[in-house]
């Protein structure tokens, strides 16, 4: 299991591997969980995949997509939209609640946004915990490499359960929401203590 951490300075290293994350992405949110997402060419992708992100993918030696995640800094700007959780607070995308943070959403250099986490659906459920907690930890790395001392993300509730086994200091920043059936909370993910 290896993990790459993609851009559009270094895909063209990379072969295939940002096409298959991208594949992958569309295989779980549009085949599996019917999400109405943009699409084209067997790959999923919004208005967020932009050269101002990131993609931390974690993949085997043939490339095969296990996992991926897409880091945005909270300063970007494209058009109207800047990252994912600030323009729903915004009232810019119909799918996810404004509510959804109790204060303003952050604007600022050293606070990125994580988001499209995903575990593959055909990873086997005897190395799902493996490959989330590779996930997470590469996702780790990356922000601080970018400088970022805190990350924001979008997750399932049920975070909790595993935040302490992956080692990452979680803390909620909105209410739980039922977002599509499944209920989810913005969370700050704090690697400060990290960053050297």
């Amino acid at each position: 299991m290896q993990t790459t951490t993609l851009s559009f300075e270094n895909m063209h290293h990379h072969g295939e591997l940002f096409a298959n994350m991208l594949r992958a992405r569309r295989e779980l949110f549009i085949g599996h969980n019917k999400w109405d997402l943009p699409e084209a060419m067997g790959m999923e992708y919004d208005q967020y995949d932009t050269p101002a992100s990131r993609w931390v993918v974690v993949h085997d030696d043939l490339g095969r997509v296990l996992a991926g995640n897409r880091l945005t800094p909270t300063t970007a700007k494209c058009g109207i939209y800047t990252y994912m959780i600030r323009d729903a607070q915004k009232g810019l995308l119909d799918t996810i609640p404004s509510h959804l943070l109790y204060e303003e959403a952050p604007v600022c250099e050293n606070v990125w946004e994580s988001s499209r986490l995903f575990v593959s659906h055909d990873v086997p459920a005897n190395r799902r915990r493996r490959v989330h907690a590779q996930l997470v930890l590469a996702l780790a790395s990356a922000a601080r490499n970018l400088g970022a001392s805190q990350c924001l993300t979008l997750l399932n509730a049920n975070w909790p359960r595993w935040a302490g086994r992956v080692g990452v200091d979680m803390t909620a920043m909105g209410p739980v929401m039922e977002i599509e059936g499944v209920n989810n909370q913005v969370v700050s993910m704090n690697f400060a203590s990290n960053l050297h």
